[in-house]
């Protein structure tokens, strides 16, 4: 029995949510999805009990956006444990190093319970790890003992498993998509409703960009210091968005024809940006944990640790700018980042190519299994494999090259809510337009549920 299997075996033992015996309407779904989200904000807005007072508000990092997060609530570990115990068993099935085919039903079944422990165990490790470097108390005269250091990772590790919850509802057919992009999208418009209104009692109550006009209309909002909103993001921000639309319908088109039909000629048509946001996602979920790792080591060793300074400077070379300002100031920061994350993006973009079964040859198999070749050329997967070659490795650079540089532009320029955020924001609101277009053509032409052998509840 593998690793997989034992995870699987223990984590059938928790309850699960069941499947709809038929598939309820498009609007039950809905329903059920705006409750999740309707509790994922009230969450995020409840403060742990038993900790010091928290300013709950503040800047947009990165950590925020990927993980989903609020610091000092319920929804302090946010979707990170999911998130990654999900990337390690996707890496590990595409890498051949655990044997899971995701196409079957068991396969997914194991897939499924597997990655639930093993997000549990993570949220249970980041709560304790929260709680006894004693984050929450750090610059107070309080002094927690082992009851305060329980109850607050308790509430971090309840928050944790609620997330893990409401993702298997969605996933398992009563929402619309799954929790984890909801929550992102959710989390990225907070981020950018924030910049433009928000306001700090007591720090900044000019912090968002409608107040900074409203209390001080001039021209040095143009580019405001400390990594505050400004016009510049906020016209960086619009502009990434406009053209990240636009990026994601361009398709190349690849000439196809059917064995079974002869003269029946179509085209297969390939994203644009190949490898969607997966690797410049990738490169954030690595940063957001080397910023996590490094809030532990200041708990732990202090901030006055040479292995903390060390490795706090590398983080911090890694770590997006915000803002003009702040790229300016610090020009070696500046390129550090440019270069590791474009670096970063590539690699991943073929890793991930490869693992997720997108390479020539996988695809070149599927294209004969569906009876479909390539005008002029044989029905050998060998010779589609050459052809598709010449498409989808510059694709996969030319797309990882072109997202990469579209977040970096975006946080130099500090668009709201990080341009890794908006990459991720369009991406999914994009998923859930073509979701629930789907759905609305189903319950439109009940035949088409029909041949699908889809029931409505």
């Amino acid at each position: 029995m593998g690793v997989i299997d034992v995870l699987a075996a223990v984590g059938e033992r928790f309850p699960a949510v069941r499947k709809p015996e038929r598939k309820p309407t498009l609007y039950r779904r809905l329903a059920w999805t705006g409750v999740i989200l309707v509790l994922y904000f009230i969450m995020s807005n409840i403060p742990l009990y038993g900790i010091p007072p928290q300013n709950i508000g503040g800047q947009v990092d990165l950590q925020r956006i990927i993980f989903a997060s609020s610091a000092g609530t319920l929804m302090e570990l946010g979707i990170g444990p999911i998130v990654t115990a999900s990337l390690i068993i996707q890496v590990l099935v595409g890498a051949k190093i655990i044997k899971l085919d995701l196409a079957d039903p068991e396969g997914r079944r194991k897939f499924t319970s597997a990655q639930k422990v093993l997000a549990l165990a993570f949220a249970a490790l980041e709560a304790v790890a929260f709680t006894v470097g004693g984050r929450y108390w750090v610059g107070t005269a309080i002094e927690p003992g082992p009851l305060d250091y329980a109850l607050v990772s308790l509430q971090l590790f309840l928050g944790a498993l609620l997330v893990i919850y409401f993702d298997e509802v969605m996933q398992k057919g009563w929402g619309i998509g799954s929790a984890i992009s909801l929550f992102i999208l959710a989390g990225v418009a907070q981020g950018v409703v924030w910049s433009m209104f928000g306001t700090i009692p007591g720090v900044a109550l000019d912090y968002g960009l409608v107040p900074a006009i409203i209390s001080n209309p001039d021209l040095t909002l143009l580019a405001r210091p400390n990594g505050f909103p400004d016009l510049t993001g906020f016209f960086a921000t619009l502009a990434a968005i406009i053209l990240l639309v636009y990026l994601q319908a361009m398709r190349v088109e690849i000439p196809i024809t059917s064995e079974r039909f002869k003269g029946i000629r179509s085209r297969v048509p390939l994203q644009f940006i190949y490898v969607t946001n997966i690797p410049i996602l990738l490169v954030g979920i690595l940063v957001s944990d080397l910023l996590l790792i490094q809030g532990l080591l200041a708990d732990y060793l202090g901030v006055e640790s040479r292995a903390y300074q060390i490795y706090s400077s590398i983080v911090y070379y890694l770590s997006p700018p915000r803002g003009v300002v702040q790229s300016i100031a610090d020009p070696v920061k500046t390129a550090v980042f440019i270069a590791s994350w474009t670096v970063l993006s590539i690699i991943f973009g073929y890793m991930w190519v490869e693992i997720a079964g997108l390479n020539p040859r996988e695809q070149a198999e599927r294209l004969i299994k569906g009876g479909l070749a390539i005008p002029g050329m044989r029905s050998d997967p060998r010779v589609l494999e050459r052809v598709l070659r010449r498409y989808i490795y510059p694709l996969t650079f030319l797309s990882s090259l072109i997202v990469a540089a579209m977040v970096i532009v975006a946080d130099i320029f500090g668009a709201y809510g990080t341009g890794t955020g908006l990459l991720l924001a369009v991406g999914i609101i994009n998923q859930y337009y073509a979701m629930i277009t789907r759905e609305r053509a189903l319950e439109t032409y009940p035949l088409l549920r029909r041949i699908l052998g889809e029931e409505v509840v």
